[in-house]
């Protein structure tokens, strides 16, 4: 504390030494004394010497102040006064400073004093629990000097509420204190608590802030009401402005449409108090912060939406008609309503029809219109009209093409009983008001912004000039004005239209270089050497220039590309062109427009840019400088590849209607889907029921069953011949014999079977064991007549098994009718009319004759199932003998190769023995000849020889 003993000795006037010793004793009690009377005797005396003596009282006894507020709580009347003098010495009270300097110094006490308070976090917490006793000489000074702290030092405040347990939540039940000067006092701390920390503004907009800040307005009386309601919309504004997640949650929680029943405020000229307008401005500008343009576009576009929903934007359209209004009002009515409608096309729609209450009625916008080009209105409010238009044409291609449409030929009212937009507005652009110009051409250009087609039709605008003389364009009328060398901020409002006119519009560009004064007079407003104010004319002039170059489609021969370009370096020169363009963007006042949509300007003498516009100078200034320096071929280049990019896009245009359409496809077949799964609901919901029925009548049948077990006494005599239910004892005797033959038959396919198995087996020893020649050749002379044979009784019997497989499912058919008519029979109702004995009777004998069929149609499945069963081990069987009978054969084709082969064989070595013996015999007669003796015995043996060789070779091939 060594700074504020170094102020208290800088005072002029001081206290006197008698007073500091009493402030000294006085603390020397409250630190000392034991009885509580005597220390809140102390306490209360500091607080009577704590507004004179303010910097010797919070040296001294701020310590032992805090410590009665820790120490002494069970008292409230000590606690008040120790309150309201730490509120003294820390609040600035300027009500009795009387100097400026006395002020300053007053300032820097309380937030010197401010700071060593909250030094200790401990300190705020101790203030926050005090809060919560409902005391009113306890909260309502606790109130106080909280807000006191959060004036002087805020954020540091601000962050130990923050980081302190239910801190804010604490501060949030003053609002709904029933003591009507701590709910007030209550709102300015959260005021102060809640201005410029987005944290704790979200923390108090979930503690139901909204709910209770507009319950309070509704009590006091909206509009009507006194400075409670304004402060509480100032809360709110601190609340909702820039912050987007409460902007958010007052909008999800329907808060917008509360905020209606504030406008309804009537035409009467009396009730416009002071406190009414200032509250009204505050809801103006309250709903001004849910629809600002800086708000993401998300977030905007909804709450307008809302607005239009809850019938807001009719109420303000409502006030904007009516009279009586005062004008500060009106013309915040008017800028609220420019950003309910703007970019909202539904909210421009409605802005379009809406009426003033005049006769005949005439549209709001020429309404409006009217007063921004009469000089006589307040400036204020014609830049307000200005911001509606342009807020009207923002992203509205429709409310640009009816402005434009009432300047065409075609629309204008020859009678000339109504005035149109068109008609202000080109009355406006040339009227000697410089400031008329200005709207006009600004207002006028905002009607073409990023709209080509309205930019081609402007072109058709035809003015009359004088009596006499053929009517000249639009265009050509601008380019005469500027010509004429009239007040800057006409030459710059036309200046600007001409350049939003001709930017992406080569048709306009053709049109404005078709006169052929334009270009030398822009050449040489671009190449004299004038002051520092025609410095931002020549800057537009040759944005202008540029914009004619950059989109030029070369269709004339004159004012080609290349020709302009040629032209700027022999007349202005390269360099001094780019720096005469880039006098536009270093001018002190495109920096401001380019900040906001709205024209706010303080006096007319700043109204020079238009915010689009320099939207359009950042987006041109670069390309306009490539432009310049770019060759002819370079130029080529460039056209060639936004010929392909527009081939590209259209591609892409083409691929985005076929996803489009893809879309609306799925789309259908998804609401087809959905339809067919409801129906598949509604179909499994009948199923459910129609089988709880059935299961239901099942049980009813089992439960007439039993009944009918136990009525079952007697039976009646019936014929044997006679009917059941048209079912006759015959067909069950045939089914039986039929049954019969069928089980004799297969007996005898067995005994076939195990005859065939028999020579199978048999043949397969004669292989194995390797027979005789004698044995080999007989089987093979009987071989392929048993395998014929076999597959004659194979066919045979697969016919008999198909033959019997076809009976027995005859059989399994009939089976099942008899269970049908079984349980039609069982499910049978007596005829009305007999009497009850006859029917028990008949009952008795129907179920006696039901048992007796289902027992035999048992019996009937039962026989059924064993001939199935040897039915298709017999198969078994079978293909059992069929792959043997396969392996045979393949054995027996082998043999039968063989023998062949031996055959030849045997057929060779005879011929060549035959050969041998008529050579033996040629020279045995050769040598009778000569004279030798042949002996006999030796042919004989040879002979003899000659037939062993031949049977062995026989015996060989037979084997």
């Amino acid at each position: 504390m060594n700074f504020l003993r170094g102020v208290m000795g800088g005072q002029s006037a001081g206290p006197q030494h008698t007073e500091a010793e009493t402030i000294q004793k006085l603390c020397d009690r409250v630190a000392s004394s034991t009885l509580l009377d005597d220390r809140r005797n102390a306490v209360r005396a500091l607080k009577s010497l704590s507004k004179k003596y303010r910097l010797e009282v919070g040296i001294q006894a701020m310590e032992h102040l805090i410590h009665v507020l820790q120490t002494d709580r069970s008292d409230s009347e000590i606690i008040a006064y120790a309150l309201d003098t730490l509120y003294n010495i820390i609040s600035n009270d300027e009500e009795e400073e009387l100097e400026e300097n006395s002020t300053r110094q007053s300032e820097d006490l309380g937030s010197q004093f401010t700071e060593i308070f909250i030094k200790q976090p401990e300190n705020v917490t101790l203030l926050l629990s005090l809060l919560e006793e409902f005391d009113f000489h306890v909260r309502w000074p606790g109130v106080r000097l909280l807000t006191s702290l959060l004036k002087q030092l805020g954020p540091p405040v601000q962050q130990i509420i923050l980081v302190s347990p239910m801190g804010v939540s604490r501060l949030m039940d003053l609002l709904a204190d029933s003591r009507e000067i701590i709910r007030n006092d209550g709102v300015l701390l959260l005021q102060a608590l809640t201005r410029s920390n987005g944290a704790i503004q979200k923390i108090v907009a979930f503690e139901n802030a909204f709910e209770r800040l507009l319950d309070i307005i509704t009590e006091e009386g909206n509009s009507d009401g006194g400075i409670v309601v304004e402060d509480c919309l100032i809360l709110l504004q601190n609340l909702l402005k820039n912050n987007n997640s409460n902007q958010n949650f007052f909008k999800e929680g329907s808060y917008i449409q509360r905020m209606k029943p504030w406008f309804e405020v009537g035409d009467e000229n009396s009730g416009w108090s002071a406190q009414k307008v200032t509250n009204l401005h505050l809801m103006l500008q309250l709903v001004r912060v849910l629809v600002s343009p800086t708000n993401p576009p998300g977030a905007t576009s909804s709450c307008q939406k809302a607005m239009f929903q809850c019938g807001l934007l009719q109420q303000l359209c409502t006030i904007l008609m009516a009279t009586g209004i005062p004008a500060d009002i009106l013309t915040e009515t008017i800028n609220t309503v420019s950003e309910v409608i703007r970019g909202c096309q539904v909210n421009q729609d409605y802005f379009a029809s809406v009426n003033a209450p005049s006769n005949p009625p005439r549209p709001a916008i020429v309404v409006l219109l009217m007063s921004m080009v009469n000089e006589r209105q307040p400036f204020v409010l014609r830049c307000a009209v200005l911001y509606c238009f342009q807020c009207f044409l923002y992203k509205n291609e429709k409310g640009q093409g009816e402005i434009v449409a009432t300047l065409l030929p075609s629309t204008i009212d020859a009678t000339g009983n109504s005035i149109s937009a068109g008609q202000l507005l080109c009355g406006g652009l040339f009227s000697t008001d410089s400031l008329s110009n200005w709207c006009a051409a600004v207002a006028l250009a905002h009607a073409l912004q990023g709209n080509a087609t309205q930019k081609e039709q402007l072109l058709r605008v035809q003015l009359a000039t004088n009596i006499g003389n053929p009517p000249v364009s639009l265009l050509q009328q601008c380019t005469n004005i500027l010509s004429q060398g009239s007040k800057i901020q006409t030459r710059v409002g036309l200046l600007m239209l001409l350049c939003t006119w001709l930017s992406n519009c080569p048709i306009a560009v053709t049109h404005f270089l078709h006169n052929s004064a334009n270009v030398p007079f822009l050449t040489g407003q671009i190449a004299e050497n004038l002051g520092e104010e025609e410095q931002l004319v020549q800057g537009l002039c040759a944005l202008l220039l540029g914009i004619s170059i950059y989109f030029n489609d070369n269709s004339l021969e004159n004012y080609t590309k290349e020709k302009l370009k040629q032209l700027i370096e022999k007349r202005i020169g390269k360099e001094n062109f780019i720096e005469k363009l880039g006098f536009i963007s270093k001018h002190e006042l495109y920096s401001r427009a380019s900040q906001k949509p709205q024209p706010n300007f303080p006096s007319p003498e700043y109204m020079i840019f238009d915010h689009e516009f320099t939207k359009l100078v950042k987006e041109l200034e670069g390309v306009i400088t490539k432009a310049i320096y770019k060759s002819s071929e370079e130029d080529k280049k460039e056209e060639e590849v936004k010929k392909t990019l527009e081939q590209h896009d259209n591609i892409v245009t083409h691929y985005k209607n076929m996803i489009r359409e893809q879309d609306l496809q799925l789309e259908e077949l998804k609401q087809q889907v959905s339809t067919l799964k409801c129906q598949n609901e509604q179909l499994q919901t009948a199923v459910t029921q129609q089988a709880s029925q059935i299961q239901q009548h099942k049980d009813q049948y089992n439960l007439l069953k039993v009944q009918l077990g136990k009525d079952n006494h007697h039976q009646g005599s019936h014929s044997d011949g006679a009917q059941v239910n048209g079912i006759q004892p015959e067909e069950i005797s045939r089914l039986r014999e039929e049954i019969e033959e069928l089980k004799s038959h297969q007996a005898l396919l067995q005994s076939q079977l195990a005859e065939k198995d028999s020579l199978i087996e048999n043949l397969k020893s004669l292989q194995a064991s390797g027979m005789s020649e004698q044995a080999s050749a007989t089987c093979s002379s009987r071989d392929p007549e048993q395998v014929l044979e076999l597959k004659q009784e194979l066919t045979a019997l697969k016919s008999q098994l198909s033959s019997q497989s076809l009976e027995i499912t005859r059989l399994q058919t009939e089976n099942y009718e008899l269970l049908q008519r079984a349980e039609t029979l069982a499910k049978s109702v007596p005829v009305e009319g007999e009497s009850e004995h006859v029917t028990a009777a008949k009952t008795t004998d129907v179920e006696g004759r039901l048992s007796a069929l289902l027992q035999e149609t048992k019996e009937l499945k039962n026989e059924i199932k064993a001939l199935s069963e040897e039915r298709t081990a017999i198969q078994k069987q079978l293909d059992s003998s069929n792959s043997t009978i396969a392996i045979l054969q393949t054995e027996k084709d082998k043999l039968d190769l063989e023998v062949t082969d031996s055959k030849k064989e045997q057929d060779d070595l005879l011929v060549l023995l035959a050969d041998q013996d008529q050579k033996i015999l040629s020279l045995k007669s050769k040598l009778k000849d000569l004279g030798h003796p042949v002996e006999e015995e030796d042919e004989s043996g040879d002979q003899e020889d000659d037939d062993d060789e031949i049977d062995d070779g026989d015996n060989e091939q037979d084997i």
